[in-house]
């Protein structure tokens, strides 16, 4: 922050009791600001190499091309803030006033930008408040603001620091002592251990392990899958109501299986058939991720639609309804723009053509009222809180992060995951293909949880609640609020600027 505020020594003016800097041009901010978006984008997003060279097809050169034109974009937004933070500050006699105006404006244009990311892009792949998710004070900010407000007290805590070293030098160290104390207070809450968190139901989740480069033409391989997966899930819950019949647990009325590498069908007689028989063996309701579709009508000029689905099914084994995946993954469920990335044939041949689906409903399963979204849905606050805010007593997510391979791109989705408990007070049950599937009670924490890389199932405890939180009554006003405060602050600053500019 103090980087892009003080460029080069310029006069003999006083600012530091030292030379006068005056802060960098917008263009030295953006450039400075972008060049850490890139390395930011390189280093927390290498995993799209991997994914983009073993399951896309891509030779080595081309996926590593393909990362760095990701993180040429993205890094984008980071060069707006430097260049918005450029424009704030002032050059030459109103310097001193300007660049504590922009200091001041810093948090605000963060979070503008962060929206932006959002709304925009539709990439909000590890915003800033995310690294607090372990901080079970700082973040039940997220109940009122969504995950904004955690990076915005953040980026407050930074222009502190940034701040100490813009005073003069008697100044400098009591400024600096008091934003690193102000931190170390807020990382405190790291150490807090929050109440235990209630449970009165149990649910089971299915971690598949199915590997993602599988070859489904082999003769009866989604048959056996099925009847292995299908026996699991039946053992799995006997063991479990013999458990609730000794007082050891809640019975199970709820099993998920997650989003699968493997082509289930919706309208495939072989799945429909495994999942009912499974749903009235165990008397449960069922909730799994399939591919859904919906034929060609004749004479309608519109060919058929496919869908990234999760079907729930009732414990008479009666198919009930489904949703279909509404945020759809670029590059991976559809390819944008595809004439301009036909140079990466083995990409397009592996990228899905699904349709997005139009709502947001919550389902109804016995008396439960399940908030259901798909994997990379997960990163989206907004898109989340709408199932609460409509009525879901408790999330469901289903994921296949097999695509990321052995890189930290799971735990990175896991963590955003969390903090969408965090914001709605819900709890989460992510049942995922490798791992991690997980419990998460409304303070994030992973109640329960299996090893990765495993087939097998976890009792997973949860609640229903329908008390709502400030944001999921209101979404992202707050951020909205930071874009309207950063505009009036642009627009003051040229007007101010304009108004001083001497007549000619």
């Amino acid at each position: 922050m103090a980087a892009l505020l003080r460029a080069r020594p310029v006069g003999d003016l006083e600012f530091d009791n030292s030379p006068k800097r005056e802060p960098a041009t917008p263009m030295q901010a953006f450039l400075l600001a972008y060049a850490c978006g890139i390395l930011w984008y390189m280093g927390t997003c290498y995993w799209i190499y991997d994914t983009m060279h073993q399951y896309g097809g891509i030779s080595p050169p081309l996926a590593l091309l393909i990362l760095f034109l990701f993180s040429l974009y993205l890094g984008l937004y980071h060069g707006l803030f430097g260049l918005l933070i450029g424009l704030m500050a002032a050059r030459g006699r109103e310097h001193s006033f300007q660049t504590w105006r922009s200091l001041a404006a810093a948090p605000f244009l963060w979070v503008a930008v962060e929206l932006a990311r959002t709304r925009v892009t539709g990439f909000p792949w590890n915003l800033l408040g995310i690294a607090q998710v372990d901080n079970a004070a700082l973040s039940r900010i997220a109940q009122w603001t969504g995950v904004y407000g955690i990076s915005f007290e953040i980026v407050v805590i930074n222009v502190a620091i940034a701040a100490a070293f813009l005073v003069p030098r008697k100044k400098r160290s009591p400024l600096l002592i008091a934003a690193l104390a102000s931190a170390a207070v807020l990382q405190a809450g790291r150490l807090i251990e929050p109440p235990a968190s209630i449970a009165d139901h149990t649910a089971l989740l299915v971690q598949e392990n199915i590997p993602v480069g599988t070859d489904w033409n082999r003769p009866l391989l989604i048959e056996s899958t099925l009847n292995e997966l299908s026996g699991l899930s039946e053992q799995s819950s006997s063991a479990a109501t013999a458990k609730a019949a000794t007082g050891g647990a809640f019975k199970t009325k709820l099993i998920v299986w997650p989003e699968s590498p493997a082509p289930f069908f919706t309208n495939d007689p072989l799945f429909r058939n495994a999942m009912s028989e499974m749903a009235r063996q165990t008397r449960a309701w069922v909730v799994t991720g399939a591919i859904g579709t919906i034929p060609a009508l004749r004479g309608s000029g519109q060919g058929s639609q496919v869908f990234n689905s999760a079907a729930l099914i009732g414990p008479g084994g009666d198919w009930t309804t489904r949703y279909d995946k509404v945020h759809l993954v670029p590059f991976g469920e559809y390819l944008p723009f595809p004439s301009l990335f036909s140079f990466a044939g083995g990409l397009t041949k592996e990228v899905g053509e699904f349709t997005p689906g139009q709502s947001r409903i919550s389902l109804q399963a016995g008396d439960a009222r399940l908030g259901l979204f798909i994997c990379y849905e997960s990163i989206f606050p907004d898109d989340v809180r709408q199932f609460a805010d409509q009525g879901a007593q408790v999330f469901v997510n289903i994921s296949n992060d097999g695509w990321y391979g052995d890189s930290g791109a799971y735990a990175q989705h896991l963590s955003q995951t969390r903090m969408r408990a965090i914001e709605n007070n819900r709890w989460l049950l992510s049942a995922t293909n490798t791992g991690v599937t997980a419990s998460i009670d409304p303070w994030g924490r992973l109640a329960a949880q299996i090893p990765r890389k495993v087939r097998a199932t976890l009792l997973a405890p949860y609640s229903l609640t329908s008390v709502t939180t400030f944001y999921t009554r209101h979404g992202d006003w707050f951020a909205f609020l930071c874009a309207i405060i950063s505009t009036g602050a642009l627009l003051l600053r040229f007007t101010s600027r304009k108004k001083a500019e001497p007549s000619p």
